[in-house]
């Protein structure tokens, strides 16, 4: 099972000033070619069964309140997926375990366009780290184009 990394996620653009205090909105985008392979990655092979996607990297001090997946190009047949977040060092934390679906659960269809809202019902955490929002496959190899983007909402309040 190996481990997808989109190239130059350290120079992505995560934060913005906003009008609004510490509100925090970021969108992350998979986007995968006509042989399932994902567009700026450092992968030249599809996404196969259980293969794990960084989609980006969420600062550390961030509450993780919400999100919704944009499925505008429907992925191959039988893809699903499930979305969640892990620490960047690879250590997990005792007061905020890695949830790999704590966004999205194991079962999300990526095979028909949609704008889907969280389906885990957990309660806001303060990520004590940096940590990657990573997508988990399932289902199918990718094998076609498909889009998804995934906007996850929070407040920046610091580090616990």
């Amino acid at each position: 099972m190996p481990t997808i990394t989109k190239r130059n996620i350290r120079q992505q653009r995560r934060h913005g000033g906003v009008p609004y205090g510490n509100v925090w909105r970021q969108r992350y985008n998979m986007t995968t070619n006509a042989s399932g392979v994902i567009v700026d990655s450092d992968q030249a092979t599809a996404v196969l069964i259980n293969d794990v996607v960084r989609l980006g990297i969420i600062d550390g001090g961030t509450e993780l309140q919400n999100a919704e997946a944009i499925i505008s190009d429907a992925f191959a047949a039988s893809t699903t997926c499930k979305i969640g977040f892990q620490y960047v060092d690879g250590v997990d934390s005792a007061a905020v375990p890695q949830n790999d679906a704590f966004f999205f659960a194991a079962g999300t269809a990526l095979s028909a366009t949609a704008r889907l809202v969280n389906s885990a019902t957990v309660a806001p955490v303060v990520l004590p780290k940096d940590a990657y929002l990573i997508l988990t496959n399932a289902g199918a190899n990718h094998s076609a184009v498909g889009i998804l983007d995934v906007i996850v909402t929070g407040q920046v309040v610091g580090m616990p």
